[in-house]
């Protein structure tokens, strides 16, 4: 197991198989990428997937953009599940194309899957990123009913937009039999105008669900989150990574869609090019190096250094 310069551990691996997208967030941060130059094969995918499987990481979220734009995204599963020894294989998607897709993730070994739900109201899901929400719905269903689990709802909360609706998609949760996560707002990579109109605290939403829970647990492998078991339903609620605990407690590396190792979501000056040199020729011996290189940059974008605030370089 291979730690970084400050001891943490290095666990998940988060790839970003394509950028494009079938709906438009405002808010969707593409996971601290942008304008990429390529695009890697699948190939290219499972062998870089096995060099950080080599290196003790082991698990993978597969992301974008939306995943299931990529015609071949059932054999980048396929691929990457093969490998033996990875713990955990799943994907962040927005659901609109899950229906036809859900059973064979599911039968080419894709574990669970995150699902983007803003709100249960079509014309607010329409008004937010123009797409339909009827076809999300569909894919959570079948997702649940295929196996993934958990099915896991990504809920953004924004004010002015869906803060209303968070009994709502609790009872949802409820009765589909999935698993809200509350997300706050975070500023990473969106236009500031618009966080600052939609940037909702979750603190009082937290102050009702901690009454209304039977249990609180704390997941230490993701930063100290709160999950909060109400009846029959379970609720995370994931804070702004704005903060020294979550930084330190980060155990996540990206690969960006065009093949850069990326050590931290909120910079762009330290990433490492690792496909190229693989299109060059470059063994694995040589890739595992620039792999460990990367876990190297590996830095806490929020610590505290003699008793101060210490924000790292450049943030995106």
């Amino acid at each position: 197991m291979f730690r970084d310069r400050y001891g943490r551990r290095t666990l998940n691996l988060r790839i970003s198989v394509t950028q494009k997208c079938n709906i438009k967030c405002p808010y969707c941060h593409r996971e601290g990428e942008s304008s990429p130059s390529t695009k890697m094969s699948v190939e290219e995918i499972v062998r870089i997937s096995r060099i950080a499987l080599s290196l003790g990481i082991s698990r993978v979220k597969l992301t974008g953009g939306e995943p299931l734009l990529r015609p071949d995204i059932i054999e980048i599963v396929k691929g990457i599940a093969g490998l033996r020894g990875f713990q955990d294989l799943s994907m962040t998607t927005n659901g609109i194309l899950l229906t036809s897709h859900a059973k064979s993730l599911r039968k080419n070994g894709l574990a669970r899957v995150n699902v983007s739900l803003p709100t249960l109201n079509q014309k607010t899901y329409r008004d937010l990123n123009g797409g339909e929400l009827t076809n999300v719905l569909g894919g959570i269903k079948e997702a649940v009913t295929v196996g993934l689990h958990p099915v896991k709802l990504n809920m953004l909360v924004l004010k002015g937009v869906n803060e209303n609706d968070i009994s709502k998609m609790i009872d949802f949760a409820r009765r589909s039999g999935t698993i809200l996560q509350l997300i706050e707002f975070e500023r990473v990579n969106v236009n500031p105008s618009y966080y600052t109109r939609h940037h909702y605290s979750l603190d009082v939403v937290e102050e009702d669900l901690e009454k209304q829970a039977v249990q609180v647990k704390t997941r230490g492998d993701m930063q100290n989150r709160k999950v909060y078991c109400l009846p029959e339903v379970t609720v995370e609620v994931i804070r702004p990574i704005e903060n020294t605990e979550f930084c330190g407690r980060c155990t996540r590396i990206r690969l960006t869609s065009d093949g850069k190792l990326k050590p931290c979501l909120m910079r762009y000056d330290n990433l490492l090019d690792i496909l190229t040199p693989m299109r060059s020729g470059a063994g694995d011996e040589e890739l595992k190096k620039i792999f460990l290189e990367a876990i190297m940059r590996r830095e806490p974008y929020y610590r505290r250094a003699n008793g101060q605030l210490v924000v790292s370089s450049e943030r995106l």
